[in-house]
């Protein structure tokens, strides 16, 4: 709870994936991907109730297995890979409010394939989310300069080339650029107003929590490399 609001916590972890099969169970360091999720939301005491939302009967096993409860399931027309995170998190809110017969004034998101989150992410993301006023408050990443919107090509027909963005034609450095940023998925920090009324994780008035460093988001064999090489990295560092 923070500034007296109830804190609800959705780890989102269905079953299919096209990139990884069942990539929410797969093991870093060890730890299912889902578990480690669960763990650092049971380190953040300002948390109120922290659920797993899944369709998975093995998936839900292993987050309860390591504290994180899965009280219901997540029904077929929400598991497929095109629905919007919005449908996910307002399901949830409404079962648990449900389940528990109370109503949360605030939803955060930990996403699994963002296993990099510490406690003081998900705490800095809710606090400012308070503070500020925010509909919402997302953590986001600075991206690559190689990455840049202005830096990217579109191929057309007979193998045309294009700049994606024609303002990509004026830049000679990257200097030139302005930073742009991309959501990590370490956390969302939304209100019940924002889910329940503006249909939106969004809203009219959101807010960003700039995190430092690289960190892993996971969608193919090659992230979970990088996962890895990052977790090894941090071992070393501390040994």
């Amino acid at each position: 709870m923070i500034d007296g609001r109830r804190i609800l916590a959705v780890v989102p972890a269905r079953g299919g994936s096209k990139g990884i099969p069942l990539k929410n169970l797969r093991k870093l360091g060890g730890v299912p991907l889902v578990a480690l999720a669960g763990k650092v939301a049971g380190e953040c005491k300002v948390i109120d109730r922290a659920v797993v939302s899944t369709d998975n009967e093995e998936i839900a096993r292993v987050a309860e297995s390591a504290g994180l409860p899965a009280p219901f399931r997540r029904p077929e027309e929400l598991s497929g890979d095109r629905i919007a995170d919005w449908d996910v998190l307002n399901h949830a809110l409404e079962e648990m409010e449900r389940i528990d017969n109370t109503t949360y004034d605030i939803v955060t998101m930990l996403q699994p394939t963002s296993p990099g989150r510490t406690k003081q992410h998900i705490e800095a993301t809710l606090q400012k989310l308070v503070s500020g006023g925010f509909d919402a408050v997302w953590s986001v990443s600075e991206t690559d300069s190689k990455h840049h919107p202005l830096k990217q090509l579109s191929v057309g027909e007979e193998g045309r080339l294009t700049y994606y963005d024609p303002s990509g034609a004026e830049i000679v450095a990257r200097q030139q650029l302005r930073p742009v940023y991309h959501r990590n998925g370490i956390a969302y920090a939304i209100t019940r107003d924002c889910i329940i009324h503006q249909k939106s994780i969004k809203g009219s008035q959101a807010g960003a929590l700039v995190v430092e460093g690289n960190l892993p988001n996971i969608d193919t064999e090659t992230d979970f490399e990088w996962a890895e090489f990052l977790l090894s990295r941090r071992k070393q560092a501390t040994e």
